[in-house]
């Protein structure tokens, strides 16, 4: 659904399993920070708020949204982590460089998570301009981490599951 119509915060918390036992990598670009720091905020803060342990929430930066997918992969390569959470930012510019950005992180996640036993969550902004970037990291529309840290709770427990 269109977040023009969907506040990213809002969902159902008796639905969202107990993160107590699960582990959770985050990584996230510095690449617009004032935007990717709310959204770490908030994705820290939802994980905590669902039972997640402070130490079982491993964060790691890199420069740039460009750069997720590799920092995502060295996680679930060397880290023991029941999820990863990519966070990042791009906003449209005057040159095909968003175009060529966004694709790739996309395409980066997509194949993580195809390749992967460990959830790679997607939580990349792609913002036409900076107030639609600021709406969706704790503004008029909710946080995306928030999104994301739910998404990556429902996922552990997606893949405790069916790997039982």
């Amino acid at each position: 659904m269109a977040t023009a119509y969907h506040n990213l915060s809002e969902y159902a918390p008796t639905s969202t399993p107990d993160a107590g036992q699960m582990k959770f990598g985050i990584v996230v670009s510095e690449w617009n920070g004032h935007i990717t720091g709310k959204l770490l905020e908030g994705a820290v803060e939802t994980l905590k708020k669902h039972g997640a342990e402070p130490e079982n929430i491993l964060v790691k930066t890199v420069p740039g949204s460009f750069e997720l997918t590799y920092g995502a992969n060295q996680m679930l390569e060397n880290c023991d982590l029941d999820a990863v959470i990519a966070l990042g930012c791009v906003i449209k510019g005057d040159t095909p460089h968003f175009d060529y950005v966004c694709m790739g992180v996309t395409q980066g996640i997509a194949q993580l998570n195809a390749t992967s036993d460990i959830p790679v969550i997607y939580g990349l902004i792609t913002a036409l301009t900076i107030e639609q970037a600021e709406e969706r990291s704790g503004g008029k529309l909710g946080n995306k981490g928030d999104e994301c840290a739910i998404t990556a709770i429902k996922m552990v427990d997606f893949a405790w599951s069916v790997n039982k």
